[in-house]
């Protein structure tokens, strides 16, 4: 899809321009003349230069459209009028731009869930298919309203999860910084005045002595092949065999692994059961859910689970026998298949395995810490020590 733009005349006369989305420009061309317009002239938009940080559309962007955009259909305005009551009212020019686009294309006669597919950068593949499944219900308001409270608990468990990974990130990073700078800026020192002492020098100083002294003469080796083994391991994740495997390996770390387990079920389970309470089939549901779970293992599980499932088998058997899901997760989903509560029972799950991840990253947070400080303060206590070790020789030489 491109966005084009037109000059067109009324049959009055009046000139009228305007951007549109579409596929081409004779589908342009056949929108404005479904229009009444006398088409002048069509043209591709020039691609405009994104600036970093500035012209990304935010959750927040998405979480804020969405809600007063169910109070405002709730209301009883018209699809038209609420999107462009929407439009007037932004104050980022990116947000703004993308639901005008929108506005145009229900103007042009498509239903509001194809124009939000045209929009992918703004709608993601949930977004769409409840909006769909809302039009063809008639509660396109509750359906919306229902996505800002998706939408509002997936960004918590997003931000929980990536505080358990940056607390050691920081402290790491801090470390290696520390200890960089008293090998490149404080040992040197020592190792001259050592030398011109004529101190002879135990094995923990000669070793931090030639640590420094490599460090400082290949810095530029050790930053390449860091960069180099970074871009290996980006590069062997992005095939499918690679994926599976890190994937995998990272839902066996020792703290990490339950942490991240925890939350692509929590991410699942909320997933797949607003889906389904919003009327999605189930397995367009389950085929949704499977691309936002975050990690191949548990995607790969739910997959098999749709297959299963279009060949007349429950979602919880495949489930259970992929090993991936624990078995009380399995017995609830089983329990909401034979009820006929099963959007509910998803609710339940996602909402207790929600408060796992805060308990268990605030677990992880109380036993990182201590475990980080002792490990610098080891490094950095052993560094000090064999560097005033020859020190202490000396002092007694001159006694």
């Amino acid at each position: 899809m491109r966005t084009y733009l037109w000059k067109a005349r009324s049959v009055t006369g009046e000139s009228q321009s305007g951007e549109m989305t579409a596929a081409s420009e004779q589908e342009v061309v056949g929108q404005l003349r479904r229009r009444r317009l006398i088409v002048i002239s069509v043209r591709t938009k020039p691609r405009e230069i994104a600036i970093p940080f500035g012209n990304r559309i935010r959750a927040k962007d998405r979480i804020h459209f969405t809600r007063q955009f169910a109070t405002m259909i709730n209301a009883g305005l018209p699809l038209v009028r609420s999107l462009d009551i929407l439009a007037q009212q932004q104050t980022r020019p990116v947000v703004g731009d993308q639901i005008r686009s929108l506005l145009r294309d229900v103007e042009s006669g498509t239903t509001l869930a194809d124009a939000m597919r045209r929009q992918k950068e703004f709608f993601n593949d949930i977004y769409v298919s409840m909006v769909a499944a809302g039009e063809i219900g008639g509660v396109l308001d509750t359906i919306l309203l229902r996505l800002a409270d998706y939408m509002e608990a997936a960004g918590r468990l997003k931000r929980k999860v990536r505080t358990a990974m940056l607390y050691p990130a920081v402290v790491i990073l801090v470390a290696v910084i520390a200890i960089a700078i008293l090998l490149v800026f404080v040992i040197p020192t020592f190792s001259v005045f050592f030398s011109g002492a004529g101190v002879a020098l135990p094995w923990p100083t000669r070793l931090l002595v030639a640590v420094s002294d490599f460090l400082i003469a290949y810095w530029w080796a050790l930053l390449a092949g860091v960069a180099l083994i970074g871009y290996a391991i980006r590069a062997y994740y992005m095939t499918s065999n690679g994926r599976l495997t890190i994937d995998r390996l990272l839902l066996r770390l020792p703290l990490m692994g339950p942490v991240l387990r925890k939350a692509a079920i929590a991410r699942f389970s909320r997933t797949l059961g607003t889906l389904v309470q919003s009327g999605v089939p189930i397995l367009e549901g389950l085929e949704i859910t499977a691309r936002t779970t975050g990690n191949r293992v548990i995607e790969n599980a739910v997959m098999e689970s749709r297959v299963s499932i279009a060949g007349g088998d429950t979602i919880s058997d495949p489930l259970g026998r992929s090993g991936v899901f624990p078995p009380m997760v399995v017995q609830m989903i089983n329990v909401g298949e034979q009820t006929g509560g099963l959007d509910e029972m998803l609710e339940k799950i996602a909402d207790f395995y929600d408060d796992e991840v805060e308990t268990s990253v605030t677990g992880l947070t109380s036993i990182l810490e201590p475990v980080m400080i002792v490990v610098l303060g080891g490094l950095v206590g052993g560094m000090l020590v064999a560097l005033y070790l020859p020190i202490f020789d000396l002092i007694k030489t001159v006694q």
